[in-house]
């Protein structure tokens, strides 16, 4: 029996799935109204979640730091020594009895599918067992102050949610993927009351493109998402109104482009070193060889000590010392200081996450971005005194630096401008962050190649550069085009022999196989008549006319691979073999059958991006 390929779904099959009735699945199915239906649902349950979730790790970090009702963990300033080292230590502690609860109760040790995974390999398909695992996780980190923020739980809770309901609807995998999409664009407009910075993170890092199919479900999930968590908690804007009038001195002018490029190129430097500094990070606890359930304590205490050294800024996402730095009342740090606390900050998060603390740097990157705004407004004149004269305000210098340093690390150029749009309300400063972003995202894509999401895919093995839908590529293998039924000669027989079994009209490729039953090359029959008449004496060996003698397909190369291999050996049609090993023949493949399976496959992406059902 040839090899299986590999399933392509996440291990969810041992679920119970609650399966919607039938006329209800019928509606949704057959209607883009049942659609956008769900997509509100979603966005509804996607904002209690992430409010719900809010709410739960404030109330951890006011328990375990003793702060007042409402105060932000990185805006507070006199926190007692020993809570402010101790206390990430002891959220590395509960992390690790949890970790170890869930290996007594014998949950198997996998890589949790994202929401980006699970669009581009999965079909939309995610865990909501490994969601709520996740959020857990994700809770207990932030909570206890280790500089990560609760975006992942939240796109990862909301994104399950979704997937798990359009399962039970049964939908079609382009359908399911957008209902995924839906879910994460729920829990950042949620997360930022920004319903077009939900909607565009979607499109652009979920879903993996944008169409009119996809537009008004996501729009609504982001609308909902956004509008539900604003009635159930209070969120205090990061940039007031009164405050983005402080955003510049003068008219903005073509000339302000060219501060604001400089930033997004250094901000793609510095996006690229901190995605770095998590992989050296991971690599120097694992050289420890301290065991795996230790680690998020030493994690939490090297954190801890940075807070007591550095400043408490440094601790959980950072939304607290954001606010500080972008509110009018904001204390400006001088240009030392700044750098003091970016670098700590950085190192912080990496620590965190490279210790095995759940979570993202989605807000922490959003939160050096701001950083490095400031010390660019602080440090360009000192350099080059002309600077001083452009009309952009530090405060405009951390907006740009904020989206710039996020895209670099997230990804996403839409959504950091959209983010910055939706902060300031500012048209003349957007313009600047596209600037910014652009050349981050540009510089970060053609230098280094990857998010920290698909950087991380990467350095697990896995060839993910977006959420664009590749799983189908990797169920369509070779095992499944092959012909099973494919005729072999032996290659100890003389040519008239072989000729007299394979006469003009018959098919016209021959596979040959050795005398232990391994491939031996291809044998084409019109050359071998030909080169029988071609003879002067006697007739040539049978070996001297095999071709392709080193190249086969197996099983479990998808169509595109096989495709390359066409192109490589310039062969209409190969062998297929168990393993290149064994080299027994199993099957037979042809370009041309390829080319036509693959091509269908193309044509139905496109027709579901575009949002044709016919």
């Amino acid at each position: 029996m040839p090899p299986q390929p590999v399933p392509s779904r996440p291990p969810i099959a041992r679920q119970v799935l609650v399966q919607a009735p039938g006329h209800l699945r019928a509606l949704v199915r057959g209607s883009e109204i049942g659609l956008i239906v769900l997509a509100a649902l979603i966005g509804c349950c996607g904002g209690a979640a992430v409010a719900a979730m809010s709410q739960a790790t404030q109330v951890m970090r006011e328990l375990l730091y003793g702060l007042p009702p409402g105060l932000r963990l990185s805006a507070a300033t006199d926190l007692p020594v020993l809570v402010l080292l101790l206390a990430p230590a002891f959220g590395g502690i509960l992390l690790a009895l949890f970790n170890l609860a869930l290996r007594w109760r014998g949950r198997p040790r996998r890589a949790v599918v994202d929401p980006i995974e699970a669009n581009a390999l999965h079909g939309g398909r995610m865990s909501i067992r490994d969601s709520a695992i996740v959020v857990v996780q994700n809770t207990i980190s932030n909570g206890s102050g280790i500089s990560v923020g609760m975006e992942a739980a939240y796109t990862q809770f909301c994104a399950g949610l979704a997937s798990r309901l359009g399962l039970s609807f049964e939908l079609r995998r382009a359908d399911q993927r957008t209902l995924v999409g839906c879910g994460a664009a729920a829990a950042i407009a949620a997360a930022f009351g920004a319903p077009l910075t939900g909607a565009f993170y979607a499109f652009e890092l979920i879903i993996g493109t944008y169409s009119i199919a996809t537009l008004t479900p996501v729009v609504v999930a982001a609308l909902c998402g956004s509008v539900v968590a604003r009635a159930l908690v209070a969120q205090t804007s990061l940039v007031t109104v009164e405050r983005a009038d402080a955003i510049t001195t003068t008219m903005l002018t073509p000339l302000d482009t060219v501060p604001s490029l400089a930033l997004g190129l250094i901000c793609a430097g510095l996006g690229i070193l901190i995605m770095r500094g998590v992989t050296l990070v991971e690599a120097a606890f694992r050289a420890t060889r301290l065991p795996t359930l230790c680690v998020p304590v030493l994690g939490g205490l090297c954190v801890g000590g940075l807070a007591l050294l550095a400043t408490p800024q440094v601790l959980s996402g950072g939304h607290g010392a954001l606010h500080l730095h972008l509110d009018a009342h904001g204390t400006t740090l001088g240009l030392s200081a700044l750098v003091l606390l970016f670098v700590a900050k950085a190192t912080a998060s990496a620590i965190s996450i490279g210790s095995g603390f759940r979570g993202g740097l989605f807000f922490a990157s959003l939160f050096l971005g701001a950083i490095a705004g400031e010390i660019f407004a602080a440090g360009m004149p000192l350099i080059l005194p002309g600077l001083a004269a452009f009309g952009l305000t530090p405060l405009a210098y951390a907006v740009i630096g904020m989206s710039a340093l996020a895209v670099a690390v997230i990804g996403g150029p839409l959504t950091m401008t959209f983010l910055a749009l939706e902060l300031t309300g500012s048209f003349p400063i957007t313009g600047l962050v596209l600037v910014a972003v652009i050349a981050s995202s540009l510089t970060v894509r053609k230098t280094f190649g990857y998010s920290f999401a698909t950087w991380r895919f990467h350095l697990r093995g896995e060839s993910i550069r977006s959420a664009h839908d590749v799983g189908w590529i990797r169920t369509l293998t070779v095992g499944k085009l092959m012909r099973r039924e494919v005729p072999t000669a032996p290659l100890d027989q003389t040519l008239p022999a072989f000729l007299r079994k394979h006469p003009l009209g018959s098919p016209s490729r021959v596979v040959m196989v050795d005398g232990e039953g391994r491939y031996a090359g291809i044998i084409l029959v019109p050359e071998a008549h030909a080169a029988l008449r071609e003879a002067e004496d006697g007739s040539p060996d049978l070996s001297a006319l095999l071709r392709h003698t080193a190249d086969v397909l197996t099983a479990d190369m998808n169509a595109k691979i096989a495709t390359a291999i066409f192109d490589r050996t310039e062969s209409e049609a190969l062998a297929v073999v168990e393993d290149l090993k064994s080299r027994k023949v199993i099957g037979f493949l042809t370009e041309s059958h390829t080319l036509k399976r693959y091509s269908e496959e193309l044509d139905r992406q496109r027709r579901a991006v575009l949002g044709e059902t016919g």
